[in-house]
């Protein structure tokens, strides 16, 4: 039996052991192993503990242990993986999907159900692969079709889905419908797959940001403007205006043949993908498909182009899932996806983790976050989005993420690794279904000064290349990800001396990846923690407190002065996980960056 090893002045109180959940005294999820790939140690030495030992491999296919059915997300943990950056097999300074498929025990002995790929298509890569040039086809540099279809059977015998991203509010200006269409002379009589006009634009959006629709001259030979949707080489595919205007024949409504065609394309895409054992997708923009000047109206509109899509995949693969970039508006007529998203770069997840370490979000208002050691935030701007997101349907499954490939890490500025245990606390016992960007259950860093590349200044106030560095494995050359010349490399590597690294983390007693790891499966061993018992907060303030259904009661101290929970549930409860806590009669103590999870 093992237990979590305190940080250095720090009592750890809570126990997990791999015996007692395997035993049963702590009963396992039906649908996989309550411990996971635990890490033992013996006389010095770590040892994986064989996954045979571990009920976790699932049933081949689609459904998993949920046929016929979506809801296996409710409860499931997601892997985000940037793959330029995870791992390169070949040496050429680029992750691949064959790096992927070598790391897949690495992933699946986290406790993860689910990987999401950013785009992994053909691209020009002018914005890191979300300028897509071929839908159907695998990027050169990440391998071929044949490597995702085996990776995807690989981690389903793993237990592990597989999610791609997928980019359709528009393509790269490489695309062959795009160079089909700046080659004609005029629009296509089957109806243009973008949007074209002719006459000088004089009115639109009046804000020049990626991101938000603008004209752009057309390079020719085809005359006049086409509509952009991010950057000048992402031009808007055409799914109709919200207003549509019979003297503006640019301004088609969502049924003209144009529309039609695209969204035709838009389910041979998922069909092609899905057939191939992919679980679903995330889809980015997923809201930007019909246009409008008032853009809430068009965000509408599009709702209703994936409620039809939604009830195709129901009947063609029911067990396939949704995931939007951001929030569904609600239309009151059913949800068209299966969870929301909380975005890093949205104000309720920086009103808890944004530290202004990777720059400034300027469309947010200036606050301190929750977790930070001046504990000087405040959950109100997180709990209120929290309720308005459950308003319309209580048990509505939200993502919150780690952090994401668009801004920062969750280890950024002055936050260290003493800090993070109070926020993976937060984040996979809240009651929304966790995203852990790769890196994060190793403390990665968030860089500053990172070079551009790929797109990844779209802001002067801020710079996503410092979250999207290497993966750091071992303290070998390109700390393992790669063996290629450093020069080479998609980005540098952190340089410190001091950088996290899987290898000299895995097995470690109160090491951030055993934190992970154990908390990981204290959550699939225990329901109570996992997505459906409900949510409700005991004290907003420091410390953040909060009950999961009747059983379990989840306290964290994000600040480094100590706190004080008064509250009989917890005097008189088991506390089953924690550092820095100590029950007393009538409440619980913490330490600064402390954190508990109580029996009550």
């Amino acid at each position: 039996m093992r237990r979590l090893r305190p940080r250095p002045g720090v009592r750890i109180l809570g126990t997990l052991t791999v015996a007692t959940i395997m035993a049963g005294s702590i009963a396992p999820r039906t649908r996989a192993c309550a411990a996971l790939a635990a890490v033992d140690t013996t006389a010095g030495q770590s040892r994986r503990r064989r996954r045979a030992a571990c009920p976790r491999v699932l049933p081949p296919g689609p459904g998993f242990d949920c046929p016929m059915s979506a809801d296996w997300l409710r409860d499931a943990v997601i892997y985000e993986i940037y793959p330029q950056s995870y791992a390169d097999s070949d040496g050429d300074g680029i992750g691949d999907l064959r790096g992927v498929i070598d790391r897949l025990d690495y992933i699946a002995s986290l406790g993860i159900d689910a990987i999401w790929f950013n785009p992994c298509f053909a691209s020009p890569f002018l914005d890191a692969g979300y300028d897509v040039a071929d839908y159907l086809t695998v990027a050169p540099r990440y391998g071929t079709n044949d490597d995702l279809v085996e990776l995807v059977a690989k981690a389903r015998e793993r237990g592990i889905r597989v999610l791609l991203d997928l980019v359709v509010g528009h393509t790269s200006t490489a695309h062959a419908w795009f160079q089909e269409e700046l080659a004609a002379a005029g629009p296509n009589p089957a109806g243009d797959r973008f949007i074209w006009r002719t006459d000088p634009p004089d009115s639109g959006w009046g804000i020049d940001l990626p991101g938000i629709p603008a004209w752009v001259r057309s390079p020719g030979p085809r005359p006049g403007w086409y509509l952009k949707n991010f950057y000048d080489t992402q031009p808007a595919l055409n799914f109709g205006w919200v207003r549509p205007d019979a003297a503006l024949p640019w301004r088609a409504g969502v049924d003209a043949p144009g529309p039609r065609r695209n969204r035709e394309a838009l389910r041979e895409i998922l069909d092609f993908w899905l057939s191939k054992g992919v679980a679903g997708f995330r889809v980015d923009m997923a809201f930007s498909l019909v246009k409008d000047e008032f853009v809430a109206e068009g965000r509408l509109e599009s709702v209703a182009i994936w409620r039809e899509i939604r009830g195709w995949m129901e009947s063609a693969y029911p067990e396939a899932v949704l995931i939007p970039e951001g929030e569904e508006p609600r239309d009151g007529r059913g949800f068209a996806f299966d969870a929301d998203f909380a975005l890093v770069i949205h104000e309720a997840h920086a009103s808890l983790f944004d530290n202004h370490g990777a720059g400034a979000l300027p469309w947010h208002t200036p606050r301190e976050p929750f977790f930070d050691a001046a504990g000087q935030g405040s959950t109100e701007v997180f709990l209120r989005m929290w309720d308005q997101w459950r308003a319309a349907d209580d048990q509505r499954p939200v993502i919150v993420a780690s952090a994401d490939h668009d801004f920062s890490r969750l280890r950024c500025g002055a936050r260290n690794p003493e800090q993070l245990g109070a926020a993976f606390t937060l984040l996979f016992t809240w009651g929304s279904i966790p995203s852990l960007y790769y890196g994060d259950e190793i403390g990665m860093r968030y860089l500053p000064g990172m070079p551009n590349v790929e797109g990844a200044v779209c802001h002067p106030a801020y710079n996503r290349a410092g979250c999207r560095t290497p993966m750091q494995w071992d303290d070998g050359p390109n700390a393992g990800f790669s063996d290629a010349d450093p020069a080479d490399l998609y980005l540098p590597v952190d340089p410190a001396p001091d950088r996290p690294t899987v290898a000299a983390q895995d097995g470690v007693g109160g090491s951030t990846l055993t934190l992970v790891r154990e908390l990981l499966a204290l959550r699939r061993a225990t329901p109570a923690l996992q997505g459906r018992a409900p949510t409700r907060v005991v004290n907003a303030g420091y410390p953040f407190a909060w009950t999961r259904g009747e059983s379990h009661l989840v306290v964290v101290n994000p600040r480094a002065e100590a706190a004080a929970l008064e509250d009989a549930r917890a005097g008189s409860g088991r506390l089953i996980w924690g550092s820095g806590a100590r029950t007393r009669p009538g409440g619980l103590d913490l330490d600064g960056f402390g954190y508990g999870i109580i029996e009550i």
